[in-house]
């Protein structure tokens, strides 16, 4: 008798255990989005917020600060700590998965792809801080009001990149950049908020030398 009630001792422990572990890992594969990030899910995010009037940007798919703000504005109104992360109890809030099913991996990819691309093209050889910053150049025109807002309408505009024109787009990938084009999306920016750059070396417009300069990365001059 003794034994068998040792027996369901251990197999209950053994019970809680595993559901404490299951517990673990749900809550580390928990999605979290944040400001730079991007994807199906972010743009499911800020459709939510706009048919229920707390956001009314652009729905473009990019985690910028007007939707850190709308979350915040959600977040306030429905008892959530006002972080400005769509974390699980947000997303939960939202009714939305709060695993990442509801962005696609392949997606996010092909952000991470097109902008470590650019990024190789256009700052291969630049310290690491002078590419993040080539990739937040970016990722500041999705959020400017004078540019494309998604990040394929910012690259593929006319005459916005010379990498677009010299062949150096279409050039092998540096392994760096793919950490770039992460560390940008994730809301890194070493420009400090700058939408223009260029190299003085080798620029010939005198319209880009007016634009308030500020700071220089490397061989680049990052502008307002």
């Amino acid at each position: 008798m003794q034994n068998k009630k040792r027996l369901a001792l251990s197999i209950a422990v053994l019970f809680a255990v595993n559901i404490a572990i299951i517990s673990f890992f749900q809550t580390a594969e928990a999605a979290a989005y944040r400001q730079g990030s991007s994807g199906d899910a972010v743009r499911t995010i800020q459709t939510k917020l706009t048919n229920w009037g707390y956001f009314n940007g652009k729905v473009d798919g990019v985690y910028g600060p007007q939707t850190a703000e709308a979350v915040k504005y959600f977040q306030r109104k429905n008892g959530l700590t006002a972080d400005g992360v769509a974390g699980p109890a947000t997303l939960k809030a939202l009714g939305m998965s709060t695993t990442g099913a509801d962005v696609p991996a392949s997606s996010q990819q092909n952000s991470v792809d097109l902008l470590a691309r650019v990024i190789s093209a256009e700052a291969r050889g630049e310290p690491y801080s002078g590419q993040v910053a080539v990739g937040a150049v970016i990722l500041n025109r999705v959020e400017h009001p004078s540019f494309p807002g998604t990040i394929a309408g910012v690259v593929y505009q006319p005459g916005a990149f010379t990498c677009m024109d010299d062949g150096q787009f279409n050039q092998p990938v540096a392994e760096s950049s793919y950490r770039a084009a992460r560390d940008a999306l994730n809301g890194a920016d070493p420009s400090g908020g700058a939408i223009y750059y260029f190299n003085p070396d080798t620029a010939t417009s005198a319209w880009i030398w007016s634009r308030p300069l500020i700071k220089v990365i490397g061989k680049h001059r990052f502008c307002s």
